[in-house]
């Protein structure tokens, strides 16, 4: 069989069973669009194609032998009609069970984003847990983005402080330590609050230290190594923010040793919107230290998450056919999106498939 000839069988195929030839000989082709997953099969070594083709002619077959022939069966006894009228055999759909969700509008996707109205604030459950736990062990606050993981670290540290124990922050950007500087700042005043980066220093003696993991790191080696960092003897509560990068392959052994030298008299406070294996690292964090770890975990999203697909051409969609996205369920393409990746799949790869 000619490329050219494989080529218009393969167009020829649906998506479906576009899949099932790609299954074991292309990587990831799920998310391939029809044209670009066609080239990549075209593109097999021959002895892949040569299989390919004998697969694809295999399937070709079955599915005329179980394709209907249009002549109904005898029945044996009379049935009842149908309720509702049957759509054609070559439709398309979904059970009328569970039908799919309206497409939302992009005026809809963009509903009730702006400043939300002022509200009295009380603290979620998880939050009270969590700083209760930190009064006698180690805690990982493993929560979605904007669930309130900074409060957490605010009343934490204002307990700390109450018992005149210096508090230390760490995250993994000087920008990040730099915004924090600020907000901090205004809670509990500029003379309360210091940093040290690795091109800043500012009121490095304050109760509440800002700086980068790095920088703790060095200061925890230096104490290990018998120079004794003042700072260090009054330590009551170290925050690790963004703490998934104890995952990462070139910085994770910082945050690693951070929290192996960390001093036994003060409390880990461990924070991340992302981290994947809580348990297992509450576990390790248990077996190096002289106090236990507390895992708070959940995934309920004090604010919804959404997806909007924006085209070259400049036009906004929603990506999916709900609004809000939902952890766990599973997801319909707007099929205005899905127009957008058709029509810019087209205009892109198009002319490469033509030969």
């Amino acid at each position: 069989m000619t490329n050219d000839e494989l080529s218009r069988h393969l167009y020829d195929q649906s998506v479906r069973l576009l899949h099932r030839l790609a299954n074991g000989r292309v990587p990831r082709y799920f998310r391939m669009g029809k044209h670009r997953l066609i080239q990549t099969l075209l593109e097999l070594t021959p002895d892949h194609r040569a299989q390919l083709v004998v697969d694809l002619e295999g399937l070709i077959h079955a599915a005329a032998q179980t394709k209907p022939s249009g002549k109904r069966p005898a029945q044996s006894q009379p049935q009842e009609p149908p309720t509702q009228p049957k759509l054609p055999a070559t439709s398309k759909h979904r059970s009328t069970e569970h039908p799919p969700e309206p497409a939302i509008t992009i005026s809809a996707f963009l509903e009730g984003i702006g400043v939300p109205t002022t509200q009295t604030f009380t603290p979620d459950q998880w939050q009270e847990e969590a700083i209760d736990h930190l009064a006698t062990c180690d805690v990982i606050v493993s929560v979605p983005t904007g669930s309130g993981k900074t409060y957490v670290a605010i009343e934490a540290m204002r307990r700390a402080m109450e018992a005149d124990r210096t508090v230390i922050y760490t995250s993994p950007l000087k920008a990040l330590s730099n915004t924090k500087l600020t907000e901090f700042s205004q809670i509990f005043g500029s003379d309360q609050v210091g940093i040290l980066t690795g091109d800043r220093r500012y009121n490095p003696y304050a109760p509440i230290l800002i700086m980068t993991t790095e920088i703790l790191r060095n200061l925890l080696y230096d104490a290990a190594s018998g120079e004794i960092d003042l700072r260090l003897d009054t330590l009551g509560l170290v925050i690790l923010d963004e703490s998934q990068f104890i995952a990462d392959p070139e910085r994770g052994v910082v945050w690693e040793e951070t929290i192996i030298f960390c001093p036994s008299q003060s409390r880990l406070l461990l924070l991340s919107a992302s981290i994947g294996n809580p348990d297992e690292i509450a576990t390790w964090i248990s077996s190096i230290r002289s106090t236990p770890c507390q895992v708070i975990h959940h995934r309920n999203r004090s604010v919804p998450l959404r997806a909007a697909y924006l085209d070259p051409s400049g036009k906004l969609s929603p990506l999916f056919r709900t609004r809000d996205i939902t952890h766990g369920k599973g997801f319909t393409l707007h099929p205005e999106t899905k127009r957008l990746f058709t029509d810019y799949e087209n205009q892109t790869l198009g002319p490469r498939y033509r030969r």
